[in-house]
């Protein structure tokens, strides 16, 4: 058994500022992140943030995921553990973990999980050809390993992460054929979904994939459109041809490692799915045991950071070893969060927060 003073779950946006101000606060961390690298989700974003100075505006996600890295890296109380997974979580604060092809136990004081979200997946007939890719995983091949998906490719989703990959897949030299949305509006962000429609890429509302056509691998799929209930209007059906279908339908909380030490949980869809409840220093009902970023709720990556900023403040004064600068630091990204969940993509987080907070209800 190896023993610490903090485990952190997930080297991602949340994870990585969880450990910035745990460590500042002289609270020594382990993080434990499944990929090669930590950033998360980061390391394949090539787009420009949004905000303010404190949420890297104008910085492409894969410089932030670096400067996130840059800021914890040389403190001395700092271990990370990459291409490790985490498979165990138990009540007496145990954790194991596969690393190197062996299983390593670990005990600590507190642990935060900040394991994040998995993609949804849409059911329809054939679902499983090769050549229908998650948004993250298309971002993955394209900007990680430069790979193309496809020449010819559609996106089922119209939210940020659809009309962002779109427009890199077109950077990426890909023929965006049409962006489908089953709702009667667009989701994302008017300014992306503007660079699209001014590109030629069509976007069709309530609109969805039928089935996929192909036998060693997906070639057309079948769109029918939908009515206000959501249900296919007859005689609608048109075939698209295609070599690679993108689904972004939106992300769901990874709640396993909470679920099985039993912590509750709570199914609140405007957050995503199931979350654990927390109270207000986002502490969950097992005892030591925190959580942020998107295994709490699915919001974008600049909230995850205040969010992560904020969990290592609340645990290492949990641990009775406050941040020097604790109540200002707390002031601080507090008033970053709430301005960020102000606009009107915040309102759902809103309502799901305060859903979350209501009721004793929970899996």
């Amino acid at each position: 058994m190896i023993y610490k003073d903090l485990i952190i779950i997930g080297g991602g946006p949340s994870g990585l500022c969880a450990a910035k101000t745990a460590l500042e606060a002289g609270i020594s961390v382990l993080i434990i992140e499944r990929s090669p690298k930590v950033g998360g989700q980061l390391v394949k974003q090539t787009h420009k943030f949004f905000g303010s100075k404190d949420q890297y505006a104008k910085t492409r996600g894969y410089d932030i995921a670096q400067k996130l890295y840059q800021d914890i890296l040389d403190f001395d109380r700092l271990e990370i553990l990459t291409d490790s997974t985490v498979v165990g979580l138990y009540q007496d604060l145990v954790i194991t973990v596969l690393s190197k092809e062996k299983y390593v136990r670990y005990q600590a004081h507190s642990i935060i999980v900040a394991t994040g979200a998995s993609e949804k997946f849409l059911a329809f007939e054939n679902n499983d050809l090769p050549g229908i890719y998650g948004a993250g995983a298309t971002q993955t091949l394209m900007n990680v390993y430069g790979v193309l998906p496809g020449k010819e490719v559609v996106m089922v989703g119209s939210g940020n992460i659809g009309l962002i990959v779109s427009y890199q897949l077109m950077q990426a030299g890909v023929k965006v054929k049409a962006i489908i949305e089953a709702s009667p509006s667009i989701g994302g962000y008017k300014v992306h979904a503007s660079k699209m429609t001014r590109l030629g890429v069509p976007i069709l509302t309530s609109t969805t994939v039928k089935k996929a056509i192909g036998k060693e691998e997906i070639e057309a799929i079948e769109l029918v459109s939908l009515d206000k209930n959501w249900q296919e209007i007859p005689n609608t059906s048109k075939i698209m041809t295609l070599d690679a279908l993108c689904i972004s339908v939106g992300l769901t909380p990874m709640h396993q490692l909470l679920s099985m030490v039993g912590t509750q949980m709570k199914f609140v869809s405007e957050l995503g799915g199931f979350v654990p409840i927390i109270n207000l220093h986002h502490q969950t009902s097992t005892e030591s045991i925190f959580v942020c970023g998107d295994a709490v709720g699915i919001e974008e990556a600049s909230s995850a950071m205040m969010e992560g900023y904020l969990t290592g403040l609340y645990v290492s004064k949990y641990l009775n070893h406050p941040h020097p600068e604790h109540e200002k630091l707390v002031e601080h990204y507090e008033s970053q969060l709430s301005q960020l969940r102000d606009g009107p993509f915040g309102i759902k987080t809103k309502v799901g927060l305060t859903k979350l907070k209501e009721g004793s209800n929970h899996a």
